[in-house]
Parts: C-alpha cells; structure tokens; sequence
C-alpha cells in the first residue's frame, strides 16, 4: 500500500527517531522479515510467561521484556525496509497486519490464561482492537491515508501501559471484586472507550463520505 501514514499519538516522534537511529545500525544480513518474525516469537513467548504466572508472578516480568522485544520485531521491520529504500508495498501491509492480528489475539488469549484475567476478558479486548483495525484498514482504501491509533494512543502507548500493569501484578496489587480483578474493570474500560472512539469516528467518515458522494436526487 502507497498511502500516506499519519501519526499522531503521543511517542510517535521520538518512536521514529530511535527506530531510525537502530535501523541504520543493522548489519546488512538483518532483513525485514527476520523483524517480522522475531515480532511473532515474542508474541508467542508474550503469551506462554502469561499462562506460566499462574506458577510464579516472576513471569509478568519475561511478559514485560518481551513486549519490549515484540515492539522491536514489530515496528522496526518497517522501518528498516524504508531506510534502505527496500520497501514492498503490497507484501508490506499485507504480512504486517495479518502477523499484528495474531500478535494481538496471542497476548489478549496469553492475558486471559493469567491468573489476573478473565479469559472472556481478555477476547473483548482482542474483539475491541481487531474491529478498530478493520475500520483502519477501511479507511486507507476509502480515503487513502493509513492513520496510526485513535487520537493520541497507539500500539507503542498500549505496550507501555500493559508493562506498568505487569509490573503493578508483579508486585502483589492485583485485588478480586465480585470475581473480577481490578484488571478486569481497567480492560473493560478500555474496552469500552475504544468501542466509542469507534463510533464517533465511523459517523465522522460516514458525514465525509456521504458529502463526497451525495445520493442521488437529493
């Protein structure tokens, strides 16, 4: 895809200067599907140290360095195709989405299994992100422009937020209300403000469009 990628969440700056700055530092033998793949191993490894704190809490904190990991693999494939004008377009946004779905599914799942986690809530909150990026991926064929998160937040703001709440579980913080963990209610909200970021901007491209493209005889 040759959309244009707009970026407006709040460590999309400095997100783009250190991924640059590392790019440029690759030995020529790292390619960009060998990012791609490191991304998808650490997601997988995202989800087993989730599933693996149900026998020690000690997990959350492999959970958190492989974030760390996921984000490498995940963002610097991209960018390393750009630096060294290699880029595939179509190849591109095609394999970088579909591993982002099952990269998203694996730690919402990984999440669930947890024992700090309902597993159904964890699938709302993988449901929540996969519509929001349908409607992203919408919106790059109908206005051809690719634009990154909702408003401020984006993947690398949600990477942070998730490591704190690791380190918060670590730690012992992590109470039961009426069967729910306080984590529960935090991913529900979440959830729930997503869904709503959705909504306002689906009635706002829909206003777009239908100015766009007026029905006929009115």
């Amino acid at each position: 895809m040759t959309a244009p990628r707009q970026k407006t969440f709040l460590l999309a700056r400095p997100e783009t200067r250190v991924l640059e700055w590392i790019a440029r530092r690759l030995p020529r033998w790292v390619m960009p599907d060998h990012l791609t793949a490191l991304g998808v191993l650490a997601a997988i490894g995202i989800a087993a140290a989730y599933a693996l704190s149900n026998r020690d809490p000690a997990w959350l904190w492999a959970a958190s360095g492989l974030l760390v990991v996921h984000w490498l693999g995940d963002s610097l494939d991209g960018t390393l195709a750009r630096v060294r004008r290699s880029e595939r377009p179509r190849y591109g946004y095609y394999l970088d989405h579909l591993v982002d779905a099952i990269a998203t599914a694996l730690i919402g799942i990984g999440l669930g299994l947890s024992p700090y986690m309902l597993l159904a809530t964890g699938m709302v909150i993988v449901i929540a992100y996969l519509v929001l990026s349908i409607n992203t991926y919408l919106e790059t064929k109908v206005f051809g422009v690719f634009s990154l998160g909702y408003g401020r937040l984006g993947p690398t703001e949600a990477r942070v937020g998730l490591i704190v709440v690791n380190a918060v579980m670590a730690v012992g913080i992590a109470p039961v209300v009426v069967g729910m963990s306080v984590l529960d209610f935090v991913v529900l909200g979440v959830a729930a403000l997503m869904t709503g970021g959705l909504v306002v901007r689906a009635y706002r491209n829909l206003r777009t469009l239908a100015r766009l493209e007026p029905q006929a005889g009115s």
